[in-house]
């Protein structure tokens, strides 16, 4: 697989406070565009609309704010990957239910941190949806 080089780098910020309001400004911007569901266009799925509130709902299932706080950072570097990737990401059928698909791409940060950045895709709509970013564990 191979690794889009993103040119923003992660979010600085040592607390879930500070990168959340960081992270959530940036969602904002992209959330004023539209009056209905946020979406940004990916340049892989030729120009195919990702939807971006799952990912947010995802992000507040998760009870750990250090594990929420590691997801965030990576926020902006996701957008800019989804939007400009054009590599293959790795895809697989989803275990738990066959009428999905999905899709990890790798991206790095302009300060070198490797990433992923998880996108479910519905079979009979052909919706497509951010559910995760996360850093790889070294």
């Amino acid at each position: 697989m191979k690794i889009y080089q993103t040119k923003c780098s992660e979010l600085a910020g040592t607390n879930f406070h500070e990168v959340s309001q960081k992270a959530f400004g940036f969602y904002n911007q992209i959330r004023r565009k539209t009056k209905r569901r946020p979406y940004i266009r990916s340049a892989y799925f030729k120009k195919d609309k990702i939807f971006l509130p799952l990912f947010w709902s995802h992000l507040q299932e998760k009870l750990n704010h250090k594990d929420k706080t590691r997801r965030l950072k990576y926020f902006p570097c996701a957008i800019e990957l989804i939007k400009n990737s054009r590599f293959d990401p790795e895809s697989k059928e989803n275990v738990d239910r066959h009428s999905e698909i999905l899709h990890r791409f790798a991206g790095k940060t302009n300060g070198g941190q490797l990433f992923f950045v998880q996108i479910k895709e519905d079979k009979r709509t052909g919706e497509k949806w951010l559910i995760s970013v996360f850093p790889v564990v070294k």
